[in-house]
């Protein structure tokens, strides 16, 4: 069988704890590799790779660094088939997706080849008699990342990307369900001209995460997964001193005004809340419907388009949407659509039970539809993250407005609506750190920032963008003056530039 190692000092490497886990082939489920779990120790060789690296790369000039992002996308975007079929074969998204998963990663790597200028600092000549102040960039050493399995390449592009272009090394600890496409990643880091060390991956579970969390040689970690573990994360983190962005879960909601375009908002809708399964962070699982007549009309068509929607293998060309990632994954999601049952939400659409002909051990779960769900209920307060999409009532716009804003999550929201006073008002007062206007998953660009409020994040710094270049940086500010002529008194009293 397959065994995924690490890949350390710009190799593969073999570890010692003799503990693994499976790698499923989430449409067939069966087993198709095993990846190893590190240990404390083999994460501190990564670190100690990871150190020894980063002197000789952080005195690389931005220019070389930039050119080793520009030959690091190349190589990626040459190998864009191969590394979908690997992400699609253990995540189980279809391979479209998986394209996507890499594209969306290669536009930081993008932003991050623009690093030069990203590090300029500030100058001001004569901000005193003779004396000038400036400040500089510099990295901060060695960074880490702690990535979820719905993003395999997508999210560690986000964050090794931006952190090794400004001068950091970096050891990766990506999901245990699927491994591999990072390690490829590292392996074409190397092809493109990074030295050993600057990235290096390291799988595991717990063990693992705390060994990062608690090592004192790493300066910052970046989070993506569920909000408990990202409280915990960023707690222990900064409990070590280290800089922390910790990203959680989310319940995005998708207002439907009357005034909207209901075929191209029940279309949006559709696509954001079933593509990838639903396993996506910026997923729009809840559709708030204002008025009785736009949610009649709403449901309706919702209805008509899930018929035409078709499940299939990751491979296969005609599918919007494959397996979820796990038999444990599919029970849960299974277990919530019970639980909605129970608390007496109309079930309009069930998708259990649904089985594939030939792949019956896959892990495929057909659309659902929850008309009638209540704020008060488990299922709208949680994150299901599969399959999943409530239809939520609303009478006002205030109404509307209010249930992404009070909700516990506050990562992503959506409205349609042809009124730009009321788009422009919702988009200020909601209380929701990403906005999209007329647009179902308003993920931004990656020259902008990346980052939700309330239970959705934890710290101060958002991804990618210059808040991720700040975040992998520290300033240094300097205040010179080159006197000449007589020597000048001692001055006891603070400076100042009068």
């Amino acid at each position: 069988m397959r065994e995924i190692t690490h890949f350390i000092d710009g190799a593969g490497f073999t570890g010692a704890s003799g503990r693994f886990g499976d790698v499923m082939n989430p449409n067939t489920g069966e087993v198709q590799a095993r990846v190893q779990f590190a240990t404390e120790a083999e994460v501190d060789r990564a670190v100690q790779s990871a150190l020894k690296a980063q002197i000789g790369w952080a005195q690389v000039n931005p220019q070389r660094r930039a050119r080793v992002m520009f030959e690091f996308k190349r190589l990626v975007e040459a190998r864009m088939d191969e590394l979908a079929e690997i992400l699609s074969s253990e995540h189980g998204k279809v391979i479209a997706d998986s394209k996507g998963d890499i594209q969306r990663g290669l536009e930081v790597i993008e932003f991050a080849c623009g690093i030069p200028h990203a590090l300029k600092g500030e100058y001001t000549e004569g901000a005193g008699p003779g004396i000038d102040v400036y400040s500089m960039r510099q990295p901060l050493g060695v960074g880490a990342g702690i990535t979820p399995f719905n993003f395999p390449a997508m999210i560690p592009m986000w964050m090794f990307g931006v952190a090794i272009a400004t001068g950091n090394t970096f050891v990766l600890k990506p999901s245990e369900k699927d491994p591999t496409v990072p390690v490829r990643l590292a392996e074409l880091m190397m092809e493109a001209g990074a030295p050993a060390g600057v990235l290096n991956v390291i799988h595991g579970d717990k063990v693992a995460v705390d060994a990062i969390l608690d090592h004192p040689d790493i300066k910052a970690v970046s989070f993506v997964g569920s909000s408990d573990i990202a409280h915990y994360v960023y707690s222990r983190g900064t409990a070590n001193s280290k800089r922390v962005q910790a990203m959680g879960g989310a319940k995005n909601h998708g207002l439907i005004l009357p005034d909207a375009d209901l075929e191209q908002a029940t279309k949006d809708i559709i696509g954001a809340a079933y593509g990838s399964a639903g396993e996506r962070c910026m997923a729009l699982p809840v559709v708030v419907p204002v008025g009785q007549k736009t949610a009649n009309e709403v449901r309706e068509r919702l209805l008509a388009e899930i018929d035409n929607l078709k499940v299939g293998l990751s491979t296969d060309p005609a599918a919007q949407y494959g397996p979820v990632v796990s038999a444990a994954h599919k029970a849960k999601i299974e277990g919530y659509i019970q639980t909605g049952v129970d608390e007496g939400a109309e079930l309009v659409v069930d998708g259990r039970g649904f089985q594939l002909q030939g792949y019956e051990n896959g892990y495929f779960l057909g659309p659902s539809l929850f008309d009638q769900v209540k704020p008060a209920m488990k299922t709208y307060q949680e994150e299901i993250f599969g399959p999943v999409l409530q239809i939520v009532r609303a009478e006002t716009f205030e109404d509307a407005l209010a249930l992404p804003s009070n909700h516990q999550y506050g990562n992503g929201v959506a409205i349609f609506t042809r009124n730009g006073r009321a788009a422009r008002e919702f988009a200020q007062r909601v209380n929701v750190g990403m906005v999209g206007i007329n647009v179902p998953i308003p993920v931004p660009v990656a020259y902008h920032t990346f980052g939700g409020w309330k239970r959705s994040a934890f710290g101060d710094a958002n991804q990618h963008g210059m808040e991720g270049v700040r975040f992998w940086t520290k300033v240094k500010t300097i205040t010179s003056r080159w006197p000449e002529g007589a020597v000048e008194d001692s001055a006891f009293v603070i400076p100042t530039m009068r």
